[in-house]
């Protein structure tokens, strides 16, 4: 590995990338539109013509923006609409999860550039970082010179008390208990010099799919990530809502009943661990889940039985969240195949209608879209959000 070559991705757009107000303003229409001819966004911002021409010369000189094919009309001169350019921003982000660890460098219009995972029986901080500045490298060696200062960040999604939950013992367990003095900025800076955030690794997904996929088709939404521990967040106003202190749409921490009658959440209840529980008593090595998509379906007799207690769960989980909150769409991804998630999706429309839904405006049951990328894609959203988009929250 070449220190110097990690070393290189420094500060990059860190500084000069950071945008004025009508400058964010712009560059979220356009992420969230595709692309607008000059009059749309002058319509949609509330700008004069004179300022929106301006602010896109100097996007388009920068490198942000981009021109497309012209639209012709009836009359006049076609208009041109602009668009993020692809290359204008990169970004990195890392998931680190309880079953695997995913590096993803991504660009402004969160295209996928390179993509490395590693698996795990359980996460420990020394092969993370590792596999973390292997990846910094691969980045490093992938770009050409020119964009290599077009990196503004890394973004890294974990979620919060990684350490609470491990089945190990001896040494290891004590390695798997130091993550909670971890801190990632200070650890990573011991190979580059690029601004590093933390976010949650649910809000995380949340982002991606607010961003990158169907959440854009909404205002107010509550969001469910099924992974190895289930998740969620909360988009209010067109925003990921991060909370006082980042944890909001912590819905895993929503109150469930357990077999006997016991409180539980929803965390030990619709979670893919309580799956990994059915197939190790059955023989199985759980760790195919997330190794090999085709393990779903051919496992069907025990995630069957798994998928009809989540959507159960999930129904019950939907409601709670809309009494507090009037949300109009439940969105549903998760770790798994797309196949899966639509399944779920049908059993949690399904046992909703089964509920009490008395005082509640039923919102509507959607399937996410991005899938297990989810997590390290919004993990590096989030420099790109701090630098160059609006967040109305």
């Amino acid at each position: 590995m070449d220190d110097a070559l990690v070393r290189s991705l420094s500060t990059g757009l860190s500084q000069k990338g950071v945008r004025d107000h009508n400058e964010r303003l712009l560059l979220s229409l356009l992420q969230r539109h595709g692309s607008l001819p000059a009059p749309d966004l002058a319509r949609l911002s509330s700008l004069s013509p004179p300022t929106i021409s301006a602010i896109l010369r100097k996007l388009e000189s920068d490198g942000l923006l981009q021109r497309g094919k012209p639209l012709r009309g009836k009359v006049g001169k076609p208009s041109v609409p602009m668009m993020l350019a692809p290359d204008g921003v990169f970004a990195i982000g890392i998931k680190i999860g309880r079953r695997s660890a995913d590096f993803l460098l991504t660009d402004f219009t969160g295209g996928i550039r390179l993509h490395r995972q590693l698996t795990y029986a359980h996460p420990l901080p020394r092969e993370v970082f590792a596999f973390v500045q292997d990846g910094l490298a691969a980045a490093a060696a992938e770009l050409p010179e020119r964009d290599l200062a077009r990196i503004c960040g890394i973004g890294i999604a974990a979620p919060f008390d990684l350490w609470n939950w491990h089945d190990l013992t001896g040494p290891p367990a004590a390695e798997f208990q130091s993550w909670k003095d971890v801190d990632f900025a200070r650890e990573l800076a011991r190979f580059t010099d690029l601004p590093v955030s933390v976010i949650n690794d649910a809000t995380a997904a949340c982002q991606a799919e607010h961003l990158y996929g169907r959440g854009k088709q909404f205002r107010d939404y509550a969001y469910f990530f099924v992974g190895a521990f289930v998740g969620g967040g909360i988009v209010l106003n067109n925003s990921v809502y991060e909370g006082r202190q980042g944890n909001a749409g912590a819905l895993g921490s929503l109150r469930s009943i357990g077999p006997n009658g016991e409180s539980r959440q929803l965390v030990d209840r619709a979670s893919i661990h309580t799956l990994e529980t059915r197939l190790r008593n059955a023989g199985h090595n759980p760790i195919v889940l997330w190794q090999d998509p085709a393990s779903w379906a051919d496992l069907a007799d025990l995630v069957a039985p798994w998928l009809d207690q989540t959507g159960q769960e999930l129904a019950k989980a939907s409601l709670s969240t809309c009494a507090v909150i009037d949300f109009e769409a439940i969105v549903i991804d998760g770790a798994f195949p797309p196949f899966i998630r639509s399944s779920l999706v049908d059993k949690v429309r399904s046992a909703i209608q089964c509920e009490d839904t008395r005082g509640l405006i039923l919102p509507v049951i959607e399937s996410g879209s991005i899938g297990n990328d989810a997590r390290a894609l919004g993990a590096a959203c989030s420099p790109i959000l701090a630098q160059f988009l609006l967040n109305s929250n």
